[in-house]
């Protein structure tokens, strides 16, 4: 999964994606699509769009915002190119409209914790990850506690899962993100990675998403453009462990590894 951030305050690389003619954020759309283009190239199956940074400490923006983002890239995406598309939000105004645009996966931060988002989606066919979170992008590094990170994620994706089905999902359409980053400390994302193949026993995919986060640069001490190839590393050990989708902005260098465990599989 390649990632677009439609957005201009993502902490990795958002802003290339402004029109060059306009001194506020607006995005460009034939920059997006030829990023999508050349994440297709290198490997990626699937490109997710996001129109909210949710980088720690980002602040909310409104669902048209979001939309005036979002829907120009979906849109050149799914008229040019034959990859699946995610849609990064937690509204379901800016689900929705993705979805009719062309995407066919929902990634939540907020695991469908919207009011409406899982009515909303149960009438659809989109895939959706449910992600765990602790607290709120503008504050979830100043404010967490846990007793057993491992136990707690699991729990909670474990109950999300089940409220999906009992509203009608099947389960083909779900899978889980432990959500690396989100409301945890260095010491709780690597006890998450450590012990990722507790989450296989929810017997759905497994996505992770931990490429040129705070979690790389704290053990490697680089700048978020430095961190890929601890972010490889961070990735070769989740797909041992069983992950099944990896996050990255770093596509061709993921495939690699990506390739090396297959082949260590096959062996």
């Amino acid at each position: 999964m390649g990632i677009i951030n439609a957005t201009p305050d993502s902490f990795s690389d958002g802003s290339q994606l402004n029109r060059e003619d306009s001194e506020n954020f607006r995005i460009d759309a034939s920059k997006a699509l030829f990023k999508a283009e050349a994440m297709l190239r290198e490997g990626a199956c699937i490109v997710d769009v996001g129109g909210e940074s949710t980088r720690p400490g980002a602040s909310k923006i409104s669902a048209q915002q979001q939309l005036d983002r979002v829907l120009p890239v979906i849109e050149a995406i799914r008229a040019n190119l034959d990859i699946c598309i995610s849609i990064d939000s937690s509204l379901p105004q800016v689900m929705l409209a993705a979805i009719d645009a062309g995407a066919e996966m929902v990634n939540d931060i907020r695991a469908l914790s919207h009011p409406e988002a899982v009515a909303a989606l149960a009438a659809t066919n989109a895939a959706v990850c449910l992600m765990h979170m602790q607290g709120e992008p503008g504050t979830m590094q100043k404010d967490f506690s846990y007793q057993n990170i491992v136990e707690e994620v699991f729990q909670f994706l474990e109950k999300r899962v089940q409220v999906c089905v009992s509203n009608g999902f099947g389960r083909e359409r779900l899978l889980v993100d432990p959500g690396f980053g989100f409301g945890k400390s260095l010491g709780h994302n690597y006890r998450l990675l450590k012990e990722l193949k507790r989450f296989t026993s929810l017997e759905l995919p497994l996505l992770v998403g931990v490429s040129r986060k705070s979690m790389i640069g704290g053990v490697v001490d680089r700048p978020v453009d430095g961190r890929v190839a601890g972010s490889i590393a961070a990735t070769s050990y989740a797909l041992l462990a069983g992950a099944n989708v990896i996050r990255t902005h770093d596509v061709a260098a993921t495939i690699d590894a990506i390739r090396v465990n297959s082949a260590i599989n096959d062996a």
